[in-house]
């Protein structure tokens, strides 16, 4: 038995239960987790912006150890530290051959995986984006993790699952910011504050971060903004008058809003490029004029888990970390046990903090 935070109606707080692991077949691995971040995905499953099967194991952004590795499983063993993946390609189907496995048609399908285990009564439990990371231990196939260096700090490691290949890699293989253009990042979570390192690593001379609380303000600077606004309907302007006049060359959306992706689009400067980072409801329509797309000449976009393919993206982040280019601990704003879950996510509602990662007892 291992405890396992789950939830089980929308709305409802999470419930930490005692649950049976599936076993672990010949191609898949267990990995005992030794922490998980608390991204605003997880949030969404329980808001109910991401409709799930229920009752469902959170959790997606994590990092472990192989406990077990099934009998046909190759170049894992036990005890290698590892990232898990929620997103593994399946290297077959056409976006995959074509270089795009951010894109791939397995993982567009991804939410809640196939029953994975049972609660005391009979109830089938599912795993939140085929991980289901919060929790002591998770079963999963061997091709979604990917191997790390050991003696990496497991909370900097968890890291890497989503919000820093998201962020950096939507600065960087996305837009791909060049060195002196100008930034700016709408949203300073978990994902908007990698989205400023990104930034930083490719150069860009100006980074302007944006949040509504002034309390993000410390960690943005941390992570490599050179200046800080808070986000009200006159950013597009004060975003031009640090631009002498122009607005920013790039721009992020890291909301998840239609407010806000306007807001980043009318600050991006005319033949700029907007990208959208931040996942929205899909009743939340965005509106713009025909006449103003003619005019602007700007770009805008989506950016998909950063375009990146983790079995190449992760190992250069772990390089970057280790050359002492990428630091990732101003990100972590609070370490929590499990039991304390719920308290991580209600800094995220109230925009408190920056990442939050749950650290297991190992």
């Amino acid at each position: 038995m291992v405890k396992m935070a789950v939830l089980e109606e929308v709305g409802a707080p999470l419930s930490i239960l005692d649950l049976e692991l599936p076993e672990v077949g010949p191609n898949d691995v267990r990995v005992r987790v030794a922490a998980a971040g608390v991204c605003h995905s997880d949030l969404s499953f329980i808001n109910g912006t991401v409709v799930s099967e229920l009752p469902v194991v959170l959790g997606h952004e994590a990092s472990g150890r192989i406990a077990e590795a099934g009998e046909y499983v190759t170049g894992l063993k036990v005890g290698d530290p590892v990232v898990l993946n929620w997103a593994p390609p399946c290297r077959e189907c056409w976006f995959c051959a074509n270089g795009e496995p951010w894109l791939c048609s397995t993982v567009e399908r991804v939410g809640t995986s196939a029953p994975y285990t049972k609660t005391a009564d009979g109830r089938t439990v599912h795993q939140a984006l085929g991980v289901g990371a919060f929790a002591e231990e998770v079963v999963l196939p061997a091709h979604a993790v990917v191997p790390i260096p050991d003696g990496m700090d497991p909370s900097h490691a968890a890291l890497l699952g989503c919000a820093v290949l998201t962020g950096v890699g939507a600065a960087v293989n996305t837009a791909q910011v060049k060195a002196d253009e100008t930034v700016l990042v709408v949203g300073l979570g978990g994902i908007g504050l990698s989205a400023i390192a990104g930034a930083r690593l490719a150069g860009a001379s100006k980074i302007i971060a944006a949040d509504v609380s002034d309390a993000k303000r410390g960690f943005a600077m941390a992570m490599g903004a050179t200046d800080f606004v808070i986000s009200t309907g006159s950013l597009p302007k004060e975003v031009r008058a640090l631009t002498d006049g122009r607005g920013a060359d790039h721009a992020f959306e890291c909301v998840g809003l239609s407010t806000t992706m306007k807001t980043a689009w009318k600050a991006t400067r005319r033949g700029g490029a907007c990208t959208v980072v931040g996942v929205g409801r899909k009743d939340d329509e965005l509106s713009l004029s025909a006449m103003e797309i003619f005019h602007f000449n700007r770009t805008l976009r989506s950016s998909v888990f950063g375009s990146s393919d983790p079995e190449r993206d992760i190992p250069a982040m772990v390089d970057r970390i280790v050359a002492g280019q990428l630091d990732l601990e101003p990100m972590i704003s609070h370490r929590l046990g499990l039991d304390e879950l719920a308290d991580g996510f209600a800094r995220m509602g109230r925009s408190e903090g920056a990442r939050s990662v749950i650290v297991m007892d190992t």
